[in-house]
């Protein structure tokens, strides 16, 4: 039996609380009728809201940005309605929702195209089968002016694979290190 992909992403996110909160249909306006970079169910994937919590890289202490020893004087830490990302600089930032895996499914993430044409990528890695959390996003921003991010809007769209069968080792199985994270989870090795 098929089942539209809409109609899986809806079932999923109530039945095994794959994602928390979820917002059924795509959102657009706001109920006072403003604007927002949608989120919500799209036609084949969910379109994830940034949180209000950001941490913008600054060199301002010349810190080298090293994934083997992070140090947290290479970013000022922000939370607001928005976000400025200086010209050419780069984000990081949660999401809202909160994922639950399945162990037959491993998603893309990719940025909106909204953010993508003003110059805005959003990097996320896969979120792979039976890993849970908080997403951390990377926000890059690649023109000469500053770009503003809205906290609480869609930033990234996950497109969801799904197998006929469970993968043989899940994240969770192999301990994978960003399980069930959070907030912005900084690099670890």
């Amino acid at each position: 039996m098929s089942i539209q992909a809409d109609k899986w992403i809806s079932y999923m996110a109530k039945k095994q609380k794959m994602i928390e909160p979820f917002v059924e249909k795509q959102i657009r306006y706001t109920d006072n009728g403003t604007k927002v970079v949608s989120y919500g169910v799209s036609s084949y994937g969910y379109d994830l809201r940034v949180s209000d919590e950001f941490k913008i890289f600054t060199n301002v202490l010349n810190s080298v940005v090293d994934p083997k020893k992070f140090d947290d004087n290479s970013f000022i830490n922000v939370k607001g309605d928005v976000c400025i990302v200086p010209p050419n600089s780069f984000a990081l930032a949660r999401s809202v929702e909160y994922f639950r895996i399945p162990e037959n499914v491993l998603t893309i993430c990719l940025g909106k195209s909204t953010y993508a044409r003003c110059g805005i990528i959003v990097n996320v890695t896969p979120f792979e089968p039976g890993w849970e959390g908080h997403v951390t996003l990377e926000i890059s921003n690649t023109t000469p002016l500053p770009a503003k991010i809205y906290a609480n809007e869609g930033l990234a769209q996950v497109v969801f694979l799904k197998a006929d069968e469970d993968c043989a080792v899940t994240y969770a199985q192999r301990g994978g290190k960003y399980m069930k994270q959070t907030g912005i989870t900084l690099p670890s090795v």
